[in-house]
């Protein structure tokens, strides 16, 4: 399994849905690059769940971004960049109970095959939406 795109601009994305935090790992990012965090808090409001959306999960999370690591005085360092954001809202007593069905519309099966059996499968652990959310901040700094 790899968790990680791209060559020169690499992100390796981590977390699950239910599990402490999801996140991403810049790395090639040149020493020198304004970056604020804010800038990145913008877009990540941007996908935050239950923005008055129909379809959307009833999770609502605060989706504070936070950087670890890569940005030092509002600039990078030239170090990997290690962003994420807390998992805090979290119930995972809906999913007791279907933990070993295949749902259809779902990414069970795939989950099953690719790990064995050893996914989280708590809100679909690495196959859930708020997997994005490290993408999108991994999108932000890009710009």
């Amino acid at each position: 399994m790899n968790n990680s795109l791209g060559e020169i601009f690499r992100i390796t994305s981590f977390g699950e849905s239910h599990g402490d935090c999801v996140g991403i790992v810049i790395d090639g990012c040149p020493a020198g690059l304004p970056i604020l965090v804010e800038d990145i808090q913008r877009e990540a409001d941007k996908r935050k769940s239950g923005h008055n959306r129909p379809l959307a999960t009833a999770r609502k999370e605060e989706d504070r971004v936070e950087i670890f690591s890569g940005i030092f005085n509002d600039c990078t360092t030239g170090a990997p960049l290690c962003l994420a954001i807390w998992n805090r809202n979290i119930d995972s007593s809906e999913y007791e109970r279907v933990q070993n069905l295949i749902r259809p519309g779902h990414a069970d099966f795939t989950a099953w095959e690719k790990y064995g059996g050893y996914h989280d499968w708590r809100g679909s652990g690495r196959f859930s939406g708020r997997i994005t959310a490290g993408f999108v901040m991994a999108g932000a700094v890009a710009k």
